[in-house]
């Protein structure tokens, strides 16, 4: 950092030299790591490129439609875009589905009949998904319609293939893949690890439908889990195929059969794909995925960042700095509550919106504990931009994600840990920062 900032960020934003100095020598040792980034990231944007080149993107498709939605050609345009980004037969990409766990339920509920069974081998699943299927009681659950639910769960970080084995059954029809960890301390799926659980459970029964929950991992690596068996791979637009720019949506991309069946029950029968009115988010959808692999590499080089400071200060991360990654998500053990609360109202100083709220834990629908969420985002609940989350209860695992460019991730870092030093929660005299 040159003089002329590191003064700016003294003067505007609250932050001593001590923590400057420490987060300045974390960046200088990380540099390496975002050169493996940009690669990555390079290489996505060009396959964004492509793809929107193949399928002769025009200003045309940007036109808005109303109403049933019939004859949308810049929809169905962005949805053979979306299919060939992913590598798949087709794509369903609507502003009707609402957030990822609706694209979930989707996608469950249209290929899953009364008497099927979902399998989870990577545990339990996010906690809203928990009252979809029915693990925690709601009303219209999966499990209110005859679908049962089967859970092996993972051993060491690794998948316990014995107990995927003894788990499937006539009743399997589908296995649910989360590959991002949750609120769970458990390394995210890589595509490489998500492909081996693949082949493995296709070679037991290989009509098991394998829906992978690709939250918070598209454009993190080279491929997507569909390149290597899955069919289906699920996700919303508020997060990082959104690219920041997305106000709503969700995504299912995968075989054509299995698309067009949540399809079907997205609108209804008799309809499925034909209609659903874009309402003008087009071009909005398609350049939020141009920009995607970029707001991609901010949110990962941000996560590193945060991952060097907090492990330097004697703090358990996950992953730690070194570790390749899987998705965007920084889980940092801090140890109490008051460690997060700070941190993540420092988080919250440090957005572009509503940085003067104080954020405060509460009893958020789908949880099953106080909640703490600081994110002051341009568009609300989106964790593609910079955001912290954290379940209030032991162990005090804070969940740090997103990021619309690497600057802002890196000075809403520093300002959380500025948050917790001026709380004098945490102190760096002992590292001899002065």
């Amino acid at each position: 950092m040159s003089d002329r900032l590191n003064k700016f960020i003294i003067d505007n934003f609250g932050i001593n030299k001590q923590v400057l100095n420490y987060a300045i020598e974390c960046e200088n040792e990380i540099n390496d790591k975002f050169l493996e980034i940009d690669k990555i990231t390079e290489y996505n944007q060009l396959k964004v490129l492509n793809a929107m080149q193949k399928n002769r993107l025009s200003e045309v498709h940007f036109t808005s439609t109303t109403g049933y939605g019939y004859n949308d050609i810049g929809r169905d345009t962005i949805e053979q875009i979306y299919a060939d980004v992913f590598n798949t037969e087709a794509g369903l990409v609507r502003p009707q589905i609402i957030s990822g766990t609706h694209a979930l339920t989707v996608a469950l509920s249209g290929n899953l009949r009364p008497g099927d069974e979902i399998l989870s081998p990577v545990g339990v699943p996010y906690d809203t998904l928990q009252g979809v299927i029915g693990i925690r009681d709601e009303k219209g659950s999966l499990k209110e319609y005859g679908v049962t639910y089967r859970q092996v769960d993972m051993v060491n970080n690794d998948f316990d293939y014995e107990g995927i084995k003894k788990a499937i059954n006539s009743k399997t029809k589908l296995a649910t893949i989360q590959r991002s960890k949750g609120y769970e301390w458990r390394e995210s799926l890589s595509v490489e690890k998500t492909a081996k659980l693949i082949k493995f459970i296709k070679s037991i029964k290989p009509e098991i439908i394998c829906m992978v929950d690709n939250c918070y991992c598209e454009f993190v690596d080279y491929n997507e889990p569909t390149e290597f068996g899955a069919d289906l791979a699920v996700g919303s637009l508020i997060k990082n195929p959104g690219g920041g720019l997305a106000p709503i949506g969700g995504y299912i991309v995968g075989k054509k059969e299995y698309v067009e069946n949540a399809a079907v029950r997205l609108t209804s029968p008799g309809l499925g794909k034909e209609v659903g009115a874009s309402l003008g988010m087009n071009s909005t959808l398609i350049q939020g995925l141009f920009n995607a692999p970029q707001v991609v590499n901010a949110s990962l080089k941000g996560a590193v960042f945060a991952s060097k400071i907090f492990e330097g200060l004697g703090f358990n991360v996950l992953p730690v700095c070194d570790d390749k990654r899987a998705d965007i998500v920084q889980a940092i053990e801090l140890k109490s509550a008051e460690n997060v609360i700070a941190f993540c109202r420092g988080i919250q100083k440090g957005a572009p919106v509503d940085s003067f709220v104080a954020p405060e834990p509460w009893a958020m629908p789908g949880y099953d504990c106080d909640v703490i969420m600081a994110a002051g985002a341009f568009v609300q609940g989106s964790s593609i931009e910079l955001s912290a989350d954290a379940p209030i209860k032991p162990p005090y695992n804070v969940y740090m994600q997103g990021g619309l460019n690497w600057h802002h991730a890196k000075i809403g870092i520093i300002i959380g840990l500025q948050n917790m030093v001026d709380s004098g929660l945490i102190s760096l005299n002992e590292r001899g920062y002065k």
